[in-house]
């Protein structure tokens, strides 16, 4: 990983604090010919180094991470006291498709930290864990705005 560069309010911790919670994140790509940006809502888990978001191979974002592979990543919030933050992070993306046992774990992990343990073993979930199109991609940030 590259060295990241952080401004605004947030330090790494407080960011790996925010990110802990399974909030709602939204992934911009751009197609490689019209340059037309592309924003899809996603989920995601953060390590603390990368985001890993689930997503299947025959999606436009993947398409589109296939020829660029830069990519943004916005995840904001307005909190119940009228307080909001948001965490912007700006990077380079790898596709990853194995290994298969690996894959599936981190994928699962990603799928459980929003449906729970138990939500996470239902049919549906599972249909997606195991479908052979699944696949992570993985941001790794170049730059982290936080506000």
């Amino acid at each position: 990983m590259t060295e990241t560069v952080i401004n605004g309010k947030m330090n790494l911790e407080a960011i790996n604090t925010a990110l802990e919670a399974p909030n709602l994140a939204r992934l911009a790509t751009a197609d490689p010919v019209t340059h037309q940006p592309h924003v899809v809502p996603v989920w995601f888990g953060w390590d603390g180094q990368a985001l890993w978001i689930s997503s299947y191979s025959n999606t436009r974002k993947v398409k589109e991470l296939k020829s660029n592979p830069k990519g943004a990543v916005l995840i904001d919030v307005a909190e119940k006291d009228g307080s909001m933050w948001g965490i912007l992070m700006e990077g380079d993306t790898e596709l990853v498709t194995g290994p298969k046992d690996w894959l599936r774990e981190k994928i699962e992990w990603v799928y459980t930290r929003y449906l729970g343990k138990e939500g996470v073993l239902a049919p549906e979930p599972q249909e997606w864990i195991f479908d052979p199109h699944n696949l992570l991609i993985k941001l790794s940030p170049q730059k982290i705005i936080t506000w």
